[in-house]
């Protein structure tokens, strides 16, 4: 099949959004509406695909990574992008579309790709031929996050710890609420949180992530535990075709103390059951780039009934691709 690869333009962010949403393994954060609310903080690299008939067929997310001149990222700013597609490139096709990538990379002076790809899960169809090119033009894996995921098909059971935590957070009064209307009280949780657990912030000012929901209504929701009126825990969640997933969770120190945060979270996957999706995604339990598992986080995860799911990410050499 004959593809040809060139820098996006703003006049096809139309097609591109439009290709997302047809597409087998994208979800709202490749869109550029979402890519837009990164501003001036990257510079973009994107890449569309055509087919010989000048059909966008598949679209690449990438910037400039901020940190190595020499390096590109499909997407800094994203936890996956990879080459995404509507079911166009596939076998000798994908490996045909990452070699004219890595050449058009090439021809404007960077040395290396570093590709994150999409985990599994959020596929619609399954879509990993862009690991198998990797693989044919020596990618190597340099990063690899072990996210926790709950099979919603199947029953799933809690721990027996985590069961006499949710008894515990009912008998102690919490409530469960949902709306974008608690998400500046949650947004003071979080915040408190992060900042005496890890001295962080989160990724996202409270301006950016009500901008999001505002934009994305179908696919953000806050939802958060409330004890006497007071929001003391709760989560962001991202909501896909194929997954629900937590971007952000938290709770204070009264909703440690009354295990809000299980309370939140059981209400949570069970209404992601009740949407019809496939997966509810904890995300990854990893720090240094993947190196050290935070293993108190990842029990915390997987005593909702979840099972591990890796995140990979692999690094491109263009001079030798």
């Amino acid at each position: 099949m004959s593809v040809t690869v060139r820098r996006f333009e703003k006049d096809d962010a139309d097609t591109w959004d439009k290709l997302i949403a047809e597409s087998r393994n994208g979800t709202f954060l490749h869109q550029r509406r979402y890519l837009s609310h990164h501003g001036e903080r990257f510079q973009d690299l994107s890449l569309v695909v055509e087919d010989k008939r000048g059909r966008i067929t598949g679209v690449f997310p990438a910037a400039l990574d901020p940190a190595q001149e020499e390096v590109v990222t499909s997407h800094p700013g994203l936890t996956y992008g990879g080459v995404i597609h509507n079911g166009y490139l596939r076998g000798t096709t994908m490996l045909k579309v990452l070699q004219a990538i890595a050449e058009a990379y090439q021809a404007i002076g960077l040395r290396f790709l570093q590709y994150k790809a999409v985990p599994y899960i959020y596929h619609k169809v399954p879509s990993t031929d862009d690991l198998y090119a990797l693989f044919r033009l020596g990618a190597v894996r340099y990063r690899c996050d072990l996210s926790a995921a709950i099979d919603l098909t199947p029953r799933w059971r809690l721990s027996e710890g985590r069961r006499r935590h949710l008894k515990k957070a009912w008998r102690s009064g919490v409530q469960v609420a949902l709306g974008a209307s608690y998400l500046e009280s949650f947004w003071a949780v979080l915040e408190e949180n992060l900042a005496i657990e890890y001295g962080l912030r989160p990724v996202h000012t409270l301006q950016e992530i009500t901008w999001l929901h505002n934009t994305f209504p179908e696919h953000t929701e806050c939802m958060v535990g409330v004890v006497g009126g007071e929001v003391v825990a709760g989560v962001v969640l991202f909501c896909t075709p194929q997954v629900v997933h937590v971007q952000y969770s938290a709770s204070n120190a009264t909703g440690k103390s009354v295990s809000a945060l299980t309370a939140v979270v059981d209400n949570a996957v069970k209404n992601s059951k009740d949407l019809g999706v496939r997966y509810f995604d904890f995300g990854i339990s990893n720090e240094r780039g993947g190196r050290e598992l935070n293993e108190g986080l990842y029990e915390f995860k997987t005593s909702f009934g979840a099972g591990g799911v890796v995140h990979e990410s692999y690094e491109l050499d263009l001079n030798r691709a």
